[in-house]
């Protein structure tokens, strides 16, 4: 048993002042002071040591007072002397006739202000002038005087004339040197010995508050002693040290001591036996006991390590060590050391059991993220890579890619890879992949169960499929696969693949488990995206068939469009262009509010409305009043079918552009408001009266005029090209304003621009942009003419639009032209008032008008044969190939197009 050097092993035996019955000592202040405890024997021991270093410490310090008194005397004897001798006037007072009569007053004046008891001044010869008793003035002086007579001061402790006393005599000297005279200052014995006397008292109660502090310190100490040893003897405490060496080497952990310098102090049987110590390993430094590196290095750095796992031959050790000077002990470190081997291979089992727990959590959390089925097969790649296998890939079937169920997988393609490196010669994503029956991805899909195959060179079923890249992925280093068939219920979508080559042991069936259940996960998800992807390819399908296919043909904008569809489902945003009569064109553009098959329908039936409202060429904001009726009969019909609240809304923005005024006309119903690009580059969002979102009724719709420069653009747009998440309305109009900016762009180029800076990566709404590029119809494409109301005006008008007819080279369409117009202006002559004028517009096609200010609507009617009028609208009809009616402010315009040949 290995023991602390030079610790007793003697056994105490028991004695009747020992511990209680109960095992509770009987211990206070009698039994600390009786001598029979430890802390009783400390305590006197300690009290006699106080009381011997007191008393030595006394006469040291009375001694040390006396010294230091008596050469205070001798300091300030031969002070006093040398400055009386030096005191002007004392050289002349000694060769005055009576120098006693000058040296005597100041002699005693300087003695009481030095506190000396005497100042004596003589002759070369020792005779007195000088003395604090007068007698003695003129007698000889007692003491040497002969150094002094030589030049040199002497300090000498003699028996004088007023008894025992320390004296300095010092020389008084002529300008050349010459001794002229003595002087002589000192202090008398009993004076010097008086104040040692005096500090006597403080010495001796110096020493009493020592004694006193030092016993009480000595008790304080004794005390604690006491309560530690709880008042054990000798005996006692032998014995309990006994039966705590007994413990220390019977426990099951190792306790190493080692101290400050590193040097190991004590180490128990278990420690001798984990770090199979030498018998002589006690007093040697911990360097020098064949440790390993590391284990050595922690012992002797002292520092603080709590569990850390050493391997010391093949054993696993944790090792918790801490200082043993944190409170005042003595410098060392004190460490434990716990066989960890079983236990580690147990929570290594647990570690593993954890991370695959991990791992399944982390698939069902992160796979069902995406509705997007390729995005589901990455992540589901993505999150096996590398905590499962160094590489993972996904195949799926195209009709599942497509939203669709596969009758039979037979062909797959590659849709989802993740790996380690990027350069494994396994099929790209991508590529079709048709699997051979004897590929363990075959057989998965024919039977619908996982399949390992631990050793891929091994394996000629799956080298058969492509004996080219399959040697590849040997020669690279995949040497193990797991494959599982993407399944939900009866229907396979597809095979995912795990492949290992880091790790040198191959796939295993417990981990065949694992895999199974992560794609069991993944396969829910997926199918779920599948199931998304058709719907919406449904509702996109059905949206774009609702939205204008090709534009119609007119000349007055030169127009350019960007539809996008929310890739998180489908909204009801929409869009039209619509030609109009006297060649404007109207531009409208939607947003149905909410998203799906029910906001796609909606947007369908108001632009088919918008057909309609447009063919009665009313003004935009009788337009737009017209929608707002029509979706609230909509949400009447919605919450009457569903029993629940309207949940129909719409905006609306309605534009018409005159190419012949140049005026543009806006009305808007909660629309964001139409952004102008000026020819010179400048953008503004012009002021258009904000109506109520389509639906609430009861608000009235205004209209805005613009006067646009030809060569202008105007930008109709959604708001989810403006506004999203991230970012709010305000923000997303100064980014279009910033993109807008510039000249020299076609409309087509601005639509690119504008997505380009503001197209988030995800849109989440709809969006529908609209570039209107305006072109003017030029005066020499333009003739009027005002009509008198009188029937004789009529050929006048015919003649005119002869002439102009043959300026524009279209004498072939005269005489239609001029039975057209004859008919149009007799009716206004004969039904309508004020002012008849009359407008050829010659643009794709040749357009007559004839505007008067009666409000009254002609109609056609089919006279019969016995009537003698009623055919002219007949006669219109039939010669043009479109015609109708339109209102304005002062009354109204008939107009009738023919095409140009």
């Amino acid at each position: 048993m290995v023991r602390l050097l030079g610790r007793s092993r003697a056994r105490s035996t028991p004695r009747p002042g020992g511990p209680r019955a109960g095992g509770r000592p009987a211990w206070g202040p009698r039994s600390a002071l009786g001598g029979r405890s430890v802390a009783g024997q400390v305590f006197v021991l300690q009290v006699v040591i106080v009381l011997l270093l007191i008393v030595s410490a006394v006469v040291a310090l009375v001694l040390q007072v006396r010294h230091d008194s008596t050469q205070e005397a001798r300091n300030r004897s031969l002070a006093v002397a040398e400055t009386f001798a030096n005191a002007p006037g004392t050289r002349e007072a000694l060769s005055s006739p009576h120098p006693t009569l000058v040296l005597q007053p100041q002699a005693e004046a300087a003695r009481k202000r030095s506190h000396v008891d005497f100042i004596v001044v003589m002759n070369t010869d020792g005779i007195r002038y000088t003395h604090p008793k007068p007698d003695r003035i003129g007698k000889k002086f007692v003491g040497n005087t002969a150094p002094v007579l030589a030049g040199h001061p002497i300090i000498e402790e003699i028996n004088g004339t007023i008894g025992p006393l320390v004296q300095a005599t010092v020389p008084v000297k002529a300008p050349d040197g010459k001794v002229v005279g003595m002087v002589s200052a000192g202090i008398t014995t009993a004076n010097v010995g008086g104040v040692a006397d005096r500090q006597l008292p403080l010495l001796l109660g110096a020493a009493a508050a020592a004694l006193a502090l030092a016993l009480g310190g000595t008790a304080l100490v004794s005390r604690r002693l006491l309560r530690q040893t709880h008042g054990l003897g000798p005996y006692e405490m032998t014995r309990m040290y006994e039966h705590h060496d007994a413990v220390l080497h019977a426990v099951r952990e190792g306790v190493i001591i080692a101290g400050g310098e590193g040097r190991l102090l004590l180490a128990n049987d278990e420690a001798q036996r984990l770090l199979d110590l030498p018998a002589d390993a006690e007093g040697r430094h911990v360097l020098e006991l064949g440790l390993e590196a590391d284990t050595a290095d922690l012992l002797a750095s002292g520092r603080v390590a709590t569990d850390e796992v050493h391997l010391v031959g093949d054993r696993l050790l944790a090792i918790n060590q801490r200082p043993t000077d944190l409170q005042g002990g003595p410098p060392g470190s004190v460490a434990t050391l716990r066989d960890s081997t079983e236990l580690r291979a147990l929570s290594g089992r647990a570690e593993v059991a954890r991370e695959r727990l991990k791992l399944l959590y982390d698939i069902g959390v992160g796979v069902g993220t995406s509705l997007d089925v390729t995005r589901t097969a990455e992540t589901l790649a993505e999150v096996a890579v590398p905590r499962f296998a160094d590489f993972a890939t996904v195949d799926l079937a195209d009709s599942v890619l497509n939203g669709e169920e596969p009758d039979c997988v037979t062909e797959l393609r590659r849709t989802a890879y993740s790996g380690i490196r990027k350069d494994a010669p396994l099929y790209p994503v991508g590529e079709k992949i048709r699997f051979i029956a004897s590929t363990p991805q075959a057989r998965s899909l024919r039977t619908g169960e996982g399949v390992v195959e631990p050793d891929l060179e091994g394996a000629p079923g799956w080298l058969a499929q492509d004996l080219e890249r399959t040697t590849q992925v040997v020669e690279y280093g995949i040497h193990s696969l797991i494959t599982v068939p993407l399944r939900v219920g009866p229907l396979v979508m597809g095979v995912v693949n795990f492949w290992r080559s880091r790790k040198p042991e191959p796939f295993d069936e417990e981990e065949l488990a694992l895999a199974e259940e992560l794609v069991a996960r993944a396969a829910v998800s997926i199918d779920n995206a599948r199931r998304y992807t058709r719907e919406h390819t449904m509702a996109v399908t059905l949206q774009r068939s609702l939205l204008p296919r090709n534009l119609p043909e007119q000349s007055a904008l030169d127009i350019a469009y960007r539809y996008l569809p929310a890739q998180a489902g489908v909204g009801g945003d929409w869009f039209d262009v619509l030609p109009l009569s006297g060649a404007r064109v109207a531009v409208v553009v939607g947003d149905v509010v909410g998203h799906g098959l029910h906001a796609a329908a909606t947007m369908g039936r108001l632009r088919t409305a918008v057909h309609n409202f447009s063919a009665l060429d009313l003004p935009p904001d009788e337009i737009i009043g017209l929608l707002d009726e029509l979706v609230g009969r909509i949400d009447q019909d919605e919450a009457s079918a569903d029993n629940s609240a309207a949940i129909t809304g719409a905006t609306c923005l309605y534009a018409v552009y005159d190419p012949a005024s140049r005026l543009c006309t806006v009305a808007r119903a909660g629309h964001p408001p139409p952004a102008l690009v000026r020819p010179d580059g400048s953008v503004e969002f012009p002021d258009v009266p904000a109506g109520p979102p389509l639906g609430l009724g009861g608000l009235p719709f205004e209209t805005a005029e613009l006067k646009l420069e030809e060569g202008s653009r105007l930008v109709l747009y959604t708001d989810g090209l403006v506004e999203d998440r991230e970012r709010d309305i305000d923000e997303g109009l100064e980014l279009l304003r910033a993109a807008l900016t510039g000249v020299d762009r076609s409309p087509d180029d601005t639509c690119q621009v504008v997505l380009d800076a503001l197209l988030p990566d995800r849109p989440s709404d709809d969006i529908a942009l609209i570039v209107a590029g305006t072109r003017a119809l030029g005066a020499e494409h333009i003739a009027e003419w005002q009509v008198p109301s009188e029937p004789a005006a009529v050929g006048e008008v015919r003649a005119s639009v002869t002439r102009q007819l043959a300026e524009w080279g279209l004498d072939d369409m005269a005489f239609t032209t001029e039975l057209i117009l004859s008919e149009l202006v007799t009716n206004a002559i004969r039904y309508g008032s004020g002012t008849i004028q009359v407008r050829v517009l010659r643009d794709r096609s040749l357009i007559c008008e004839v505007s008067d200010n009666s409000s009254t609507s002609p109609r056609l009617r089919y006279a019969a044969t016995t009537d003698e009028g009623g055919r002219g609208l007949f006669l219109v009809a039939q010669l043009a190939e479109r015609w109708g009616t339109r209102y304005t402010q002062a009354g109204k315009v008939i107009w009738a197009e023919q095409p140009l040949p």
